[in-house]
């Protein structure tokens, strides 16, 4: 199976991939890092959970991870 991932989408799944979850304050939907999350998001390489009102835990999903380790 082919996926074509865009070069933003694989460096937040590297990050996550080597850093683990991430804290990130809400910002404006129309940021490059927030849209890049909801598109990998929607691909359900990463989750998105709320810590508190203004702050988002982000982690790589399984599926997530496993594109990582095989591309």
């Amino acid at each position: 199976m082919t996926v074509n991932m865009l070069p933003q989408q694989r460096l937040v799944l590297e990050l996550l991939s080597v850093s683990g979850d991430i804290a990130i304050p809400r910002a404006p939907d129309e940021s490059i890092l927030w849209r890049t999350i909801k598109e990998c998001e929607g691909e359900g390489w990463l989750a998105v959970g709320s810590i508190n009102p203004t702050i988002y835990k982000i982690s790589i999903t399984g599926g997530g991870r496993l594109l990582i380790n095989q591309t």
